[in-house]
This record gives structure tokens, sequence and C-alpha cells, in this order.
């Protein structure tokens, strides 16, 4: 079962990859996008760790709607309302619990990449962070490690797609070859699944 303490750990450790990552994660955003994904991700998630470290949320659904309201505030552009409808909404269906099972979370993890697919707009083969948060999600019930691979596939297999959601679909075909920065901090956020589980 997963407790409160296990999405704190969640959070922290994607803190602290997207805190690593936030050079590469910038400089796959220059040739498609505004060249600020990195930094924008690095502001909200060390806020969220902040956040956390101040407050305490005691239930899964607690640390989650905290986080995603915290992205919400903190990061400007398209990702800060894109993860942070993601975390919240993920959050509310777990509702109240003080522990979920695996299954109850990937059930939840499932309702919001459905919301972050309305609000963005986007679909598989878009080229957007749902290519690697949709295969995660589908992996989920073999353990958090094939998610994390699963997620890592998805992201790897933006680079031959043309871009058709967000700032990279302006650029049409020049947008191929070029791995997409949402789809990689989405592989990201699912790989710390594992170190949260130790």
């Amino acid at each position: 079962m997963l407790d409160a303490d296990f999405f704190r750990r969640w959070m922290t450790a994607a803190a602290a990859s997207v805190d690593r990552e936030a050079e590469h994660l910038t400089a796959l955003d220059s040739p498609i996008g505004d060249a600020d994904h990195g930094s924008n991700l690095r502001r909200g998630f060390l806020a969220v760790a902040a956040a956390l470290e101040k407050e305490a949320p005691d239930t899964p659904g607690a640390v989650l709607v905290l986080a995603g309201r915290q992205l919400i505030s903190t990061v400007g552009g398209a990702s800060g309302p894109l993860y942070g409808t993601l975390l919240r909404r993920t959050g509310k269906a777990l509702g109240d619990a003080a522990e979920v099972s695996e299954e109850r979370f990937a059930e939840a993890l499932d309702a919001g990449v459905d919301a972050v697919m309305r609000l963005g707009g986007a679909a598989p083969g878009d080229k957007t962070m749902i290519d690697a948060l949709v295969p995660a999600v589908a992996a989920l019930g073999e353990g958090f490690g094939a998610a994390a691979a699963a997620a890592e596939r998805g992201a790897e297999a933006t680079v031959p797609l043309q871009a058709r959601k967000g700032r990279a679909s302006y650029l049409g075909e020049r947008s191929i070859g070029h791995r997409d920065p949402g789809a990689t901090s989405a592989a990201l956020l699912v790989a710390a699944l594992t170190e949260a589980a130790g």
C-alpha cells in the first residue's frame, strides 16, 4: 500500500530529478519551444518540495493536490497548468484514503492523464507529454520500473514525430527529429516513482 510518505518521496525525487536535468530539458526546448521548459519546471518542482516541507498533508490525495496547486501558481507557460492538472486530478481521484493500492493509484493517474488530454487537446502521437504518460499508465500494473521504461520509450518515440500541439506545432515539419521536452520531463516524473519506492 502507498501512503502519504510515499507520495511526498515521489514529489521530492521528481524535484531533484528535474533540478538535475533542467539544462537538458531547456536544451531540448530550444529548437522547438521557448527554451524555458527546464527552468520553469525546476522553479515549480522546487516550490512543491518546499511546500511539502512546510505542510505535511496526511493523505496521498492531499499531497498531490497541494503539489498540483503549487505548480499551477509558480510555473509559467503551458507546463504549469498541464502538470498541475495532472497531479491535482490524480490527487482528487485518490480521495481521502490514508493509503492506496498501486491499482488505485494507476486508476487515479489515468484520470489525471485524461484531464491533461482534455485541457491541452492532445492525443498520443501529437508529440507532447501524453506520449510518455499514456504508455506509463498502461504499464503501471506491471510495476513502477515497467512504467518508467514505457515512459522513456514513449519520450524517445517522439523524435520522428511532427508536433501537432503546443509551440512546436508552429514549426510544422521542422519539429521532426527533435525529442519532445514535455515527454522527456514526463518520463522523469514517472521514473521518480521507482526512487520513491526505494
